[in-house]
């Protein structure tokens, strides 16, 4: 059985055993892959902020996948209304806490995953512990505030984000390595720089009011999956300055590039943003 924790660090042996060299097969036989990665998949610490409609299929592809430990961070309970799209839930964990209906479905799926449960929002006194005690952020969170908080975060920590959203028949999806330079010894683009402001209130609808196809948070926390194993593997061409957008009702995949912005608060010529201090509320 896995372990499943509150808090507290967990070892991992990152040798396979017979179960998992059976278990990850179809792993095995790909040369990006190998014994190495998977290898390297066991021994990685993911935090998935959010066991909702992208963290449901996100945190079960990464158990699936073989990653060493994922972390959970929510404070939410599951509702019967959530059952459309959140798969990772099912009817019988109605009014149970996400994250513990969460650590269950991973345990059904790969009993050699650990889970590090936070039964908790987070913000700006946690993000700093939390997110340092991780090698990669996949973002799941459904509010701009928790997305800035989370790539500022990340930026600070030094960790690779993975970030997604979802509109009622779209998703998007990037990844965000701020804290490192590109080819040309200029920095990568943060979250600041795709989006420097979020929109004013109300001009978002919730999704409770918007609606969502259920699918649709389906393939983006799925490609979510895929961008991190490839982060965590060093293989393919990740996302870093482009967005991936996903439009179902035209079914079409498209992509654009944004750049690193001088002027953004946090990574930019002149940052004003030096910690997490204006997070606080």
């Amino acid at each position: 059985m896995p372990l499943v924790s509150e808090d507290g660090d967990v070892s991992i042996n990152t040798m396979l055993t017979d179960d998992e060299i059976a278990r990850y097969r179809r792993h095995l036989v790909l040369k990006e892959i190998g014994g190495e990665g998977q290898k390297r998949l066991k021994s990685a610490r993911v935090l998935v902020v959010g066991a909702g409609g992208l963290g449901s299929p996100l945190i079960l592809y990464l158990a699936a996948a073989g990653v060493g430990q994922i972390g959970v961070i929510d404070d939410d309970s599951v509702s019967v209304d959530n059952l459309q799209r959140q798969v990772l839930h099912g009817t019988q964990s109605i009014g149970h806490k996400k994250t513990q209906s969460a650590a269950k479905g991973v345990q059904a799926l790969n009993p050699h995953v650990d889970v590090k449960l936070f039964t908790t929002r987070l913000v700006a006194e946690n993000a700093s512990s939390i997110v340092g005690a991780f090698d990669l952020v996949a973002d799941g969170s459904d509010n701009f505030a928790t997305r800035y908080l989370v790539n500022d975060a990340c930026y600070f920590a030094r960790r690779p984000l993975v970030t997604a959203a979802v509109g009622p028949f779209d998703g998007q999806l990037t990844t965000i390595r701020a804290f490192e330079m590109d080819p040309n010894g200029q920095p990568n683009p943060s979250y600041r720089c795709l989006f420097p402001t979020p929109p004013p209130d109300g001009t978002v609808p919730a999704c409770s009011e918007a609606g969502i196809l259920g699918a649709v948070v389906g393939v983006l926390g799925c490609l979510q999956a895929v961008e991190v194993v490839k982060e965590l593997l060093g293989i393919g061409e990740g996302l870093v300055g482009r967005l991936l957008i996903y439009d179902a009702l035209q079914a079409r995949v498209s992509q654009i590039r944004y750049a690193w912005d001088p002027e953004n608060p946090l990574n930019g010529k002149n940052p004003n943003i030096h910690d997490l201090s204006h997070h606080l509320v």
